[in-house]
């Protein structure tokens, strides 16, 4: 019983931190990353679809990203779609080739994004310690129903304690990594 309550704690704070570093790459750093634009949904159709599944991105230089759509058509939507989006970015189309320059930060837009990400990861540990607090009620349960003793118990709520703070410190680590990316001229 105990394991199966630690996996599954263990399984959803993974999860968090997955989220969290899903969060943090759509936060701008400067430099050019294709996942600044997994948010754009591009109208396909009469569908949104994800940028990604219309069109081929690549990094072309550190602060321009190409955008090449699949059908020539589609040039002008994706386009739009990237302008659109809020995100700062103001594509230029050559042709079936739409280039994408990254402005540059200024000292003001990094502590905004360094403000963000703090929230992200705030909202992380959040996650975290619900997490936690999911599991030591479930042993609590166990320990009700007489499936387990106290002793069990307590080891139960010392190991998921743990894998908290190893998360949380992972969280800090992220956290560290990007403020760090952000800061770089």
């Amino acid at each position: 019983m105990n394991d199966d309550i630690k996996k599954d704690a263990s399984a959803r704070m993974q999860k968090s931190l997955e989220a969290l570093q899903s969060n943090f790459h759509k936060i701008r750093t400067g430099r050019a990353h294709p996942s600044i634009l997994d948010a754009v949904m591009v109208d396909y159709y009469g569908s949104n679809m994800p940028i990604n599944q219309v069109a081929n991105i690549t990094v072309e230089d550190a602060r321009t990203l190409a955008v090449t759509p699949w059908e020539r058509p589609m040039v002008a939507k994706v386009e739009k779609a990237i302008m659109t989006a809020d995100l700062g970015l103001n594509p230029a189309t050559a042709g079936t080739v739409i280039r994408v320059p990254m402005p540059p930060l200024t000292e003001e837009t990094r502590r905004n994004y360094i403000k963000q990400a703090r929230a992200e990861a705030e909202n992380a540990r959040v996650a975290i310690r619900s997490i936690r607090r999911d599991a030591n009620g479930d042993l609590k349960a166990l320990l009700k129903d007489k499936e387990i003793n106290e002793d069990e118990e307590r080891r139960g709520e010392e190991e998921i304690q743990k894998l908290t703070d190893k998360h949380v410190s992972e969280i800090d680590r992220l956290l560290e990594t990007k403020e760090h990316d952000l800061m770089q001229v």
